[in-house]
C-alpha cells in the first residue's frame, strides 16, 4: 500500500504539471489572454507551488503525513471541477491556482513519504518512484491532446473535461492512503532535528546549490529544446519535439534502470558524476552542430538522476529531519529555478545584440550561448558536489 501510493503519487503528479503544453493554446484563445497575461498566470501557479512546498512539512508535524497527503490529492481533484466548471477568468485562475497548491503539497508529500518508507536501497527506490513520474510526464501531452478530442455523446470534452478527468484521478491514490499506516508520525517534537541545527550544516546548503543547479538544467530543456531545435537548424516542430520526447524517455529510462548504481557508488559521488555527464553531452551537442544533436536528448540520462539522489541523500543524512531539510532544498531550489530560466532568456537576448539582433547568425549565438547556460548549470551542479564530497570526505562522512 505505501509503495503503491508512492508510486501512484508520482504518475498523477507527472500528469497534472504536463498536462498543460497542448491546453494552454485553448485556454488563452478562450479567455483572450496575451503573452503577458498568459505569462502572468503562469508565474502565480509557480508562485503557489512554492508557497505550498513551503508548508507542508509544518503541516505533516501538526497533523501527520497521511492527513497532509489525503489533502493534496483532494485539493487537486477539487480544483479539476472547479476548472471545469469555470467559466470566468478570474474562477479559472483560482482553481488553477489550487491545482498547484496541490501539486506543491504532493511534491514534498511524495518526498517525506519516500524518505520515510524508503530506508533500505534508498538510491534505487528514490530513482524508481521518480521514473515514474517521467514516465507519466512523457505520455502526458498524448494523453490531453487525445482527451481533448474524444466525444462522449455528442459532448467534446476539450480542455476542461480533459482536466476534469486527469485530475479526478487523485482520487484513485486517497483510497489507497486511508487504508495505509506510514512510520514518522509517531516521531515526537522535541526528537526531530531543529530547523536552526539544519541551517547551520554547511552540507545542506551544498546540496540546495548541487539540485538548484540540476534542476535548473533539467526543466530549462522542456521550455528551451524545442525552441533551439526549430530556429537554429530550421527543424520543423514535429521533429523537435520528438526530440524532446526522447530526452524524456532518456530521463524516465535512467531514473529506473539506473538508481541501484547510486546504491553502488555513494549518494556523493553519483551526483557528481551524472551532473557531468549531462555537462559534456549538452555541450558536445552544441559544439557538435546538428550532427550531434541527438547528444541534447542523451543528456537527459545524466540531469535525471540529481534529483531524486538528492532526496535519498538527505533522507540517510537526516533520519529525524528529513521533512524540514526536504522543504528547505525544495524551496530554494525553486527559487533558483525561476532565476535560471530568467538568465537563459536574458543571455539570448544579450548574445543576438552583440551579433546582430536581425541577423540569422545573431539568433543561432543567442540560442546556443542561452543553451550553454542549461549545459553550465549541469556542470555547475557537479563542481558543487565535487566540493560537498571534498567537505563529507575530510569529516569520514561520505553518503
Amino acid at each position: 500500500m505505501q509503495l503503491a501510493t508512492v508510486f501512484l503519487g508520482f504518475v498523477i503528479f507527472g500528469l497534472s504539471e504536463n498536462i498543460k503544453g497542448p491546453a494552454i493554446p485553448r485556454i488563452q484563445f478562450e479567455f483572450m489572454l496575451n503573452e503577458s497575461q498568459l505569462g502572468t498566470l503562469l508565474s502565480l501557479n509557480a508562485l503557489g507551488y512554492l508557497i505550498a512546498c513551503s508548508f507542508t512539512a509544518y503541516l505533516a508535524k501538526i497533523w501527520g503525513i497521511k492527513r497532509v497527503t489525503i489533502i493534496a490529492f483532494a485539493s487537486m481533484a477539487l480544483s479539476g471541477i472547479l476548472i471545469f466548471f469555470s467559466q470566468y477568468y478570474a474562477m479559472f485562475s483560482a482553481s488553477y491556482f489550487l491545482m498547484y497548491i496541490g501539486n506543491g503539497m504532493l511534491e514534498i508529500g511524495l518526498a517525506i513519504l519516500g524518505a520515510r518508507i524508503f530506508v533500505k536501497n534508498t538510491g534505487t527506490m528514490m530513482n524508481l518512484s521518480h521514473g515514474f513520474y517521467g514516465l507519466s510526464s512523457t505520455a502526458a501531452p498524448l494523453i490531453a491532446t487525445g482527451l481533448m478530442k474524444l466525444t462522449i455523446n455528442g459532448y467534446t470534452l476539450d480542455w476542461r473535461g480533459m482536466y476534469l478527468i486527469v485530475l479526478l484521478l487523485s482520487l484513485i491514490p486517497i483510497i489507497l492512503v486511508l487504508f495505509s499506516t506510514f512510520p514518522g508520525d509517531d516521531i515526537k517534537h522535541e526528537d526531530r532535528l531543529p530547523i536552526k541545527t539544519l541551517l547551520r550544516d554547511p552540507v545542506l546548503w551544498l546540496m540546495v546549490l548541487v539540485l538548484s543547479f540540476g534542476v535548473v538544467s533539467e526543466l530549462a530543456v522542456g521550455g528551451w529544446l524545442v525552441n533551439f531545435l526549430e530556429k537554429a537548424y530550421g527543424w520543423d516542430t514535429v521533429s523537435a519535439s520528438g526530440m524532446l520526447s526522447a530526452f524524456f524517455l532518456c530521463f524516465a529510462l535512467a531514473r529506473i534502470l539506473l538508481g541501484p548504481l547510486t546504491d553502488k557508488f555513494g549518494f556523493t559521488l553519483s551526483l557528481v558524476v551524472f551532473s557531468g555527464i549531462s555537462a559534456v553531452c549538452t555541450f558536445a551537442a552544441i559544439l557538435g552542430g546538428e550532427d550531434l544533436a541527438f547528444l541534447f536528448a542523451a543528456a537527459g540520462v545524466g540531469i535525471a538522476m540529481i534529483y531524486p539522489t538528492v532526496m535519498a541523500f538527505i533522507a540517510r543524512r537526516y533520519p529525524k529531519g528529513s521533512d524540514t531539510a526536504i522543504t528547505i532544498t525544495v524551496t530554494l531550489m525553486g527559487i533558483g529555478s525561476v532565476i535560471g530560466n530568467y538568465l537563459i532568456g536574458g543571455v539570448i537576448e544579450i548574445t543576438k545584440g552583440i551579433f546582430g539582433d536581425n541577423s540569422q547568425l545573431g539568433l543561432l549565438r543567442g540560442l546556443q550561448v542561452g543553451y550553454g547556460v542549461i549545459g553550465l548549470c549541469a556542470a555547475l551542479s557537479s563542481i558543487t558536489g565535487i566540493i560537498l564530497f571534498i567537505h563529507l570526505h575530510r569529516r569520514k562522512e561520505v553518503i
